[in-house]
This record gives structure tokens, sequence and C-alpha cells, in this order.
């Protein structure tokens, strides 16, 4: 009985080859999608979202809306958005907003249909940067406690006092 001996011949490289192009290809994509994954943001732990600060403009005598700001801090490692705003006080109206500065030195207000949060990072908003607009309540005086509701797009929603403060204080 002779021995057969294993020899490289074209047609076993060729096969050989093509065995392992799945496994690799498979890695290849594998380690895309985490590539990109990590670099849009979403990978490490969840959004972790704390709100705290809460300050909702007394409204002026004759304006129709008025402005609560909200300091949003996310420890977590993925970033969230601020998605909608709600309140047991108002009904409807209330709507996210951001400022922009006109050339003349004039602020506008644009709205946002979200506000990003940011990993490991806080979304201050403040007059000159991004609010929640809200219809005006004639009952509310300083010191008034109003609630609140931030819905965010992956942290859920979370309640918060936001308290009536005059404008500039």
């Amino acid at each position: 009985m002779t021995s057969a001996t294993w020899t490289p011949t074209r047609r076993r490289l060729a096969d050989t080859a093509l065995a392992a192009l799945a496994p690799v290809c498979a890695c290849v994509l594998a380690l895309g999608g985490l590539a990109v994954w990590t670099a849009t943001g979403n990978a490490g732990t969840p959004a972790r979202i704390g709100v705290t600060d809460a300050r909702l403009f007394l409204p002026s005598r004759g304006v129709p809306e008025t402005a609560a700001f909200f300091r949003i801090t996310n420890t977590g490692g993925a970033r969230d958005r601020l998605m909608e705003v709600t309140s047991s006080d108002v009904t409807d109206g209330i709507a996210l907003s951001t400022h922009r500065m006109t050339a003349g030195g004039a602020a506008y207000r644009r709205p946002a249909e979200s506000l990003p949060v940011p990993a490991d990072g806080t979304l201050d908003m403040s007059p000159h940067s991004s609010d929640v607009t809200v219809p005006a309540a004639a009952r509310w005086e300083t010191g008034d406690l109003v609630p609140f509701t931030l819905h965010f797009e992956h942290g859920g929603p979370v309640e918060v006092l936001a308290v009536v403060v005059r404008p500039g204080s």
C-alpha cells in the first residue's frame, strides 16, 4: 500500500482560499459595524439622564408665552435626545426651541423637533441657547412650582418641578 501525500495544486489552493473567504468577510463586516456603532456614540453604557435647575420665567402681562429652562446631565456613555416636554398644568402648546442671533445682535427662536444631550455631557438650556416654550398662565406667581415631564428618546420620561422666577434672576 502506498501512502498518498498531499501536494498543493492550483485547485486545492483555490478551494482552501474560498473556504477561508466567508469567515474573513464575516469578521471584517462585524469589526466595521462595531467601529461605526462606536463612532456614532452608541457604544458604552446607556444614557443616564438627570434634570436639575428647572426654572420657568414668570410671564409678562399680555404676553401669550414664556420659557422654561432645564439643566440636563447625561452621565451615561451613549447620547440621548429630549423629544418632548409635557405638563399637567398646561394642556397643550409646549414646544422645544433653539435660539439664533441675527447679524444685528437680536435673538430669535426657532422650533426644534428634539434637543441633543451628549454622552457624558450636559444640555444647559438658557435664553442664549435653547428653551421650552410654554403658553403663559396668569395664575403663576414667583416661587410657584410647576410640574413638567421631560420625554427622552432612550432615557424615558423624567418628572421635575420648575420654580417660577422673574426673568434675569
